[in-house]
């Protein structure tokens, strides 16, 4: 079934982000499964065929390696994940090139660490790099770099669906398709058989919060609470997701269709510039500065800059031109800015008015601390 909304966010899709799980990619004793990676290039190449440009975030590394070796159950010690990733990477490429080149495309790996996209000049290139083999017609395979990425093997921090909505933001593609074991987002508990899919999510609070029920696994390390962080950090910067059964034959095609599957997350309010995606996203922050009820308003709900009358505290050490986290008085982070004063600074005029930071400093380079150009609300 198509329904109108989803007619519309398909058609307007041209840059796709498709992130493929391990659970999707491996069968039941953990190895690789290349029927479903062939199955997988089908329906990419299909929507490159109708014009359309995708990266494809993929999983399964570890998996691909226990199949190369032999092994039944994924190892425990990370030394050892590690390695299994590392020898398992080159056979996970290698079927997916073997089976793009059967439609004649190019399969492009890129492998990434959190680093990569911290800093701004790293950012820009891996951006530069996946926006041109989008144009030369290739499909950037990306995972993150297991074998010296040490969270991302260790712990659900930094696992692909959080890869994936930075991936969107990168290359600002106009559609996240999250591909995974179950069909979507259920509104009970997915065993029980009075639990259905919620089809479309409006906006993420509490009460979709509520509705996950992850379980335990020696083979992903998402679950649905990191898919939910990943809708809400794709949502934010004003793009669509939707989280759709990866196993089925044509779930891709289906959705890029516009037909009703899975649960469709709506993109919250406008579209935000690639400068701000990569200030509220993928930027380290170097300190934070703590604002009162009245800034944390006007900031997150009026749009205005951060004043330092309205700051009532201050953390870490940081310059002038640093990405800094906005918080509230209950320590939650609202924002994230490029700050025009030192922490320094920022001590010594906090909780005055603008025309009193002169006096305070010596002088007046900027009535605001953060500007609101250079201002990203994260939380709405």
């Amino acid at each position: 079934m198509t329904d109108l909304v989803r007619q519309e966010i398909a058609t307007a899709a041209h840059r796709i982000i498709v992130k493929v799980g391990t659970r999707v990619l491996t069968r039941e004793d953990g190895t690789l499964d290349r029927d479903r990676i062939k199955n997988l290039a089908q329906q990419i190449n299909s929507l490159l065929d109708a014009g359309r440009q995708v990266v494809l975030v993929s999983s399964g590394a570890v998996g691909a390696g226990m199949s190369q070796l032999g092994l039944r159950q994924r190892p425990k010690d990370l030394a050892h994940l590690q390695a299994v990733a590392a020898i398992g990477q080159t056979n996970l490429i290698e079927a997916y090139d073997f089976h793009f080149r059967e439609h004649g495309r190019h399969a492009a790996q890129i492998l990434l660490t959190a680093e990569d996209l911290k800093h701004r000049t790293s950012y820009l290139n891996v951006r530069n790099t996946l926006l041109r083999l989008l144009e030369i017609g290739a499909v950037p395979i990306v995972n993150e770099n297991d074998t010296v990425a040490v969270d991302e093997l260790a712990t659900t921090f930094g696992d692909n669906d959080r890869l994936a909505a930075l991936m969107t933001n990168v290359v600002q593609a106009q559609l996240l398709v999250i591909l995974s074991d179950v069909e979507g987002l259920y509104d009970g508990d997915p065993s029980e058989a009075g639990s259905k899919i919620v089809p479309t999510v409006a906006v993420i609070d509490d009460s979709i919060h509520a509705l996950v029920r992850d379980k335990k696994s020696g083979l992903s390390k998402g679950g649905m609470a990191s898919k939910l962080e990943a809708a809400r950090i794709a949502t934010t910067a004003g793009e669509n997701v939707v989280i759709a059964p990866g196993r089925g034959e044509s779930t891709l095609v289906d959705v890029a269709d516009g037909k009703s599957v899975g649960t469709l997350f709506l993109a919250q309010g406008k579209i935000i510039s690639p400068f701000k995606r990569w200030i509220g996203f993928s930027a380290q922050t170097q300190g934070s500065i703590v604002v009162d009820d009245g800034a944390a308003r006007a900031i997150s709900t009026n749009g205005r800059s951060l004043l330092a009358i309205g700051i009532s505290d201050v953390s870490g050490s940081f310059e002038k031109g640093d990405v800094v986290a906005i918080r509230d008085a209950n320590a939650c982070e609202l924002a994230r800015g490029l700050t025009n004063y030192s922490a320094a600074d920022v001590l010594r005029i906090k909780g005055l008015k603008s025309d009193e930071i002169a006096t305070a400093l010596g002088h007046r380079p900027y009535d605001e601390v953060i500007h609101r150009d250079n201002l990203v609300v994260i939380d709405r």
